[in-house]
């Protein structure tokens, strides 16, 4: 019989309840005013490609896949850095900070490929913060309320999402489409995050000597693969197939432009998936902290393969109306809740490395994705891209029904 993984729970956890610390707070609000930056020119940032500078779809592809796949390899060097030095915080502002310069340098793109650079920038300072971010979290939190950490901080997020395209459309009606000024005034809440960041967050982080050792901490911290939990790396195996048919969410803006939405319109459909990812994810949460993660997961992704299996069946702009809230369910209950099952599986001292290897190699494989699905669009049929991800979801899923059925991890 295979041995059980262990789950690192602290003897803390029953007295802490629901409460969540100040870090978490405030790093749910530095996520939501740089996610209102993002999310003011990201449904946007494909219209301005196609429309604007008249770049094909599998450009769109590439930028996306380039960008995402520079976020992915840094993860994981940040994510073991943040583990070996113990810190945190650096990491997290230096990757915000980059983040909000690429907004304004967006607004300079007179080509694609300036849009590329300004998206590696971007994406850069994402692959900087993200595992240090994650790991701080972790630090500062109580095992017993990962989940409500991970949702709350999801929840801001994506209310971010939420606001940063109302502003946009607004924005775009009373300046004309005028997408250059979008992207320079999308700097401002970014700004304001790193602000907020740099103020109030605090290190909450043990020192590793007092978690495995009486030494103060040299340059001999090591990450080793064959110690890891089993459960960890089926985790790591089930996403990286998930991933590979998960491509970049601007081809779902394509997709409804495809079939005939107005730029307003695709924008308001895009507010809505974030307006449904922010409502449940908090409330996805809570429900992981009381039954566990894995059923959470198991259930997004079946949501996944539908919503994908859908936009590559429907022929009709008034279904996206529907599919749209639906995948915003499926991000809150995957998204944040992936962090809290992995955080249940590693030590904290070495939560950074963890979800550094989780970020990149999902992120890798969203960069084959995000290209392949470019391709598909443009040499064979935009369903296929669709269909694609739909098949890869269910492998997927099945095999992690299947080869976590003996464990006991929640």
């Amino acid at each position: 019989m295979e041995a059980q993984p262990k789950v690192f729970i602290s003897q803390s956890s029953k007295s802490e309840g629901g409460k969540l610390p100040r870090n978490v707070k405030v790093m749910g609000l530095v996520s939501l005013f740089n996610d209102i930056s993002s999310e003011m020119i990201y449904p946007i940032v494909p219209i301005f490609l196609t429309t604007v500078l008249q770049a094909p779809a599998s450009v769109v592809g590439l930028i996306e896949g380039v960008a995402e796949a520079t976020a992915s390899l840094l993860k994981m060097i940040s994510g073991w850095l943040s583990d070996r030095l113990r810190k945190r915080k650096i990491f997290v502002a230096i990757g915000y900070s980059l983040s909000a310069a690429s907004k304004f340098l967006m607004g300079l793109a007179a080509s694609w490929p300036f849009v590329l650079f300004a998206r590696f920038i971007d994406r850069f300072g994402k692959g900087t913060r993200t595992a240090a971010r994650d790991a701080l979290i972790v630090d500062s939190v109580d095992p017993a309320n990962h989940g409500r950490a991970f949702g709350l901080h999801r929840a801001m997020d994506s209310a971010g999402a939420v606001i940063g395209p109302i502003l946009a459309l607004l924005l775009i009606y009373l300046y004309q489409n005028n997408f250059r000024l979008i992207f320079f005034l999308a700097g401002i809440p970014s700004a304001i995050g790193v602000i907020l960041l740099l103020l109030f967050v605090k290190e909450k982080i043990r020192p590793l000597s007092e978690v495995k050792t009486n030494k103060p901490l040299t340059a001999n911290y090591k990450f080793n693969w064959k110690e890891l939990n089993p459960a960890f790396k089926k985790f790591l195996i089930v996403s990286v197939v998930f991933a590979v048919g998960n491509s970049s969410d601007a081809f779902l803006i394509l997709r409804a432009q495809d079939l005939g939405l107005a730029a307003t319109l695709t924008v308001a459909a895009y507010v809505l998936f974030n307006l449904t990812y922010s409502f449940f994810s908090y409330p996805a949460g809570i429900i992981v902290d009381k039954i566990g993660a894995k059923k959470i997961l198991i259930l997004g992704y079946w949501l996944f393969a539908l919503v994908y299996l859908a936009l590559g069946l429907i022929q009709n702009d008034f279904w996206i109306w529907f599919i749209f809230p639906v995948y915003g369910i499926y991000m809150a209950l995957t998204d944040g809740v992936s962090k809290a099952y992995i955080a249940r599986l590693v030590p904290k001292e070495k939560s950074g490395t963890a979800f550094g290897a989780y970020l990149m190699l999902t992120g890798l494989c969203m960069f084959v994705a995000s290209l392949a699905a470019g391709l598909l669009w443009k040499y064979v049929d935009p369903s296929a891209t669709f269909y694609f991800g739909a098949i890869t979801a269910t492998l997927a899923v099945i095999w992690f029904m299947f080869s976590s059925k003996k464990s006991s991890v929640a």
